[in-house]
């Protein structure tokens, strides 16, 4: 079992899937979470949040414009957001994203 990535938000439901890792830009830098990470919340900046899927991934299935595929690793997608909370409890992490 691995962990479950929501990223959310007002308008949509960006991204929903298994993932490996989900680096985040925290209020004081970048930090990664990975299974069986503590739960936490946190709060977000302005920045990019790379995931690290559990399968790779076709750049055609990616339909939101805030998501770009990793040319040089199909396992990574990465999310511009503009801020935002982050909540990871049990293994499943939701973004809830400006």
């Amino acid at each position: 079992m691995s962990m479950q990535l929501e990223i959310i938000t007002p308008e949509s439901k960006v991204f929903s899937g298994e993932v490996e890792a989900v680096q985040l830009p925290g209020l004081d830098g970048l930090f990664q979470v990975l299974k069986g990470h503590a739960p936490i919340i946190s709060a977000l900046t302005k920045g990019t949040v790379k995931v690290d899927l559990k399968q790779a991934v076709d750049a055609s299935q990616l339909t939101s414009g805030m998501i770009s595929a990793d040319t040089s690793n199909s396992k990574v997608i990465r999310v511009s957001i503009n801020g935002g909370v982050v909540e990871l409890l049990n293994d499943k992490v939701i973004v809830l994203a400006e």
